[in-house]
């Protein structure tokens, strides 16, 4: 476990070091060398590390010709591959034999706005350094960094110089996570903006711009998505301790970026499923009404419509047949009546039901008992023992739909003589259970039915399911399952519903 070290902070909160600064920039904390040269191959930074590996200071390469100083030494790979580098715009990775320090060397090199940053490791060097006092140095700067780091995710670790606008990525989470070839790494901003997404770049660049300027916060974080190596962009979620110098200017910033892209996906697909389940439900609804109102017209039409030219027909010849006129207007009297109550059928069908008169149970009943006088099939209901007057009146309606319909579909398709309905309340859930001794159906072609569409979208409005049983010679059953508690109406609070 790291030691814990404990900043010290002005007024705003902003972090510091004890010491005012910003602390050593990771590549000086790293046992990776790393040194960068221009185009002209003249050193512009080269770390303790490469220092220990290389055995040059840094003080007597700085500003020199990297070909000079190793003439005769660095092998002819070595340099093919770093002038190769200079055209790459994405990162080098290669693995070569020096002989001359007898050892072998794993590098990455990447080139930006005309400078050459390497980073490598050396078989036989673990480049650590024998002066305590750097050693407590390096011990202080790194619990500083994993501080910061524990603060957000573990995932691809980095460290941003604001300053000199570059990156480093730290331990390899981006090779593993986003195939780029880099471990332990310096990489400039430029490259990091160039994988951003087209869709992406202005917002969390102009945020991010923003949020250094007023330096008013100690963490950034946003979403976005970020070009893999091969092309694919991933979703990401960043976040960054951002560290303040003295003069109130960020200096560095400390993180982590999350590759999110399951996460993201699955959220993307719900909610297509999401779309597309509205879709069929409105699809349903739209239908079924239009299918209402067919059956309407063709009863209008082909029913009432017949009736009544009938009764015209007679009160014509009551006023022609002077003899016969009695019995001509009774007849006429009697279809009329006839159309009154066919009229009177189809608006029960239509209007919605006095629930908060009748009630739920007696509404079912009702209900059963007109079906049953022009239809030849019994329909049993039992109640299960549930108190009606526990359940708001639009779920009652609900309820009193979702039977309709579905006795309207057994007296349809199904041919049956006996049907049962068994309304229940089980481990805090309304259950509805409806039943016959009809035909079988298809299950596929019955599921995406316009009646059993109806039925689903009602008992989703409750965060409800529905299950359907049928097999040949078995019967028919519609199971609807509700939960209780979130539609309780609690009788101290509404009373008793009147029933007459």
């Amino acid at each position: 476990m790291p030691l814990k070290l404990l900043p010290t902070t002005n007024e705003d909160g902003k972090t510091r070091n004890n010491n005012g600064n910003p602390g050593k920039p990771i590549t000086e904390i790293i046992t990776n060398g790393f040194f960068t040269v221009d185009r002209k191959w003249t050193v512009k930074y080269w770390n303790k590390a490469a220092e220990v590996i290389l055995g040059v200071q840094a003080k007597n390469i700085l500003g020199k010709n990297l070909w000079e100083e190793f003439s005769g030494t660095l092998p002819l790979d070595f340099y093919n591959i770093y002038h190769k580098a200079f055209g790459q715009e994405i990162p080098v990775h290669f693995e070569e034999y020096w002989g001359e320090m007898g050892a072998w060397f794993d590098v990455v090199t990447y080139n930006c706005n005309d400078t050459l940053s390497v980073s490598f490791k050396s078989s036989n060097h673990s480049a650590r350094p024998k002066n305590p006092e750097h050693t407590a140095e390096q011990l202080k700067n790194l619990n500083e960094l994993y501080r910061f780091v524990t603060e957000v995710t573990n995932d691809c670790l980095w460290e941003w110089d604001l300053k000199a606008k570059e990156l480093f990525w730290i331990d390899g989470g981006h090779k593993r996570v986003f195939g780029y070839q880099i471990v332990n790494a310096l990489i400039p901003q430029g490259f990091w903006e160039s994988r951003l997404h087209p869709d992406d770049k202005v917002r969390i660049l102009t945020r991010l711009n923003k949020i250094i300027a007023e330096g008013s916060v100690n963490v950034w974080e946003d979403e976005y998505r970020f070009k893999r190596a091969n092309g694919d962009y991933a979703y990401v979620h960043d976040r960054g301790h951002i560290i303040y110098e003295g003069d109130e200017k960020a200096a560095r910033m400390i993180g982590a970026t999350q590759d999110i892209t399951k996460r993201v996906l699955l959220e993307n697909k719900l909610a297509e499923e999401r779309v597309t389940r509205q879709k069929e439900i409105t699809n349903a609804v739209l239908t079924a009404q239009e299918k209402e109102r067919a059956d309407i017209g063709k009863e209008l039409h082909d029913n009432l419509n017949q009736i009544l030219a009938v009764t015209k027909l007679y009160i014509q010849m009551a006023k022609t047949y002077e003899k016969d006129r009695e019995m001509y207007l009774e007849k006429s009297c009697d279809l009329v009546e006839g159309v009154i109550e066919e009229i009177r059928r189809i608006a029960k069908n239509l209007v919605v039901p006095d629930i908060h008169i009748l009630g739920l149970f007696d509404n079912i009943k009702n209900l059963l008992n007109d079906l049953m006088v022009i239809h030849p099939i019994k329909i049993e209901f039992q109640d299960g023992g549930l108190k009606e007057e526990y359940l708001d009146e639009k779920l009652q309606l609900n309820i009193l739909r979702i039977v309709q319909e579905q006795i309207i579909n057994i007296l349809k398709h199904s041919k049956a003589t006996l049907a049962s309905i068994n309304l229940s309340m089980y481990d805090d859930k309304i259950i509805l259970l409806i039943s016959d001794n009809g035909a079988s159906c298809d299950l596929l072609k019955e599921i995406n039915g316009v009646g059993i569409m109806n039925i689903k979208s009602r008992t989703e409005l409750y965060d409800g399911n529905v299950t359907i049983l049928s097999k040949p010679g078995g019967g028919y059953k519609l199971k609807v399952v509700l939960p209780f508690n979130s539609h309780i109406n609690k009788p101290e609070i509404s009373g008793e519903l009147q029933k007459i």
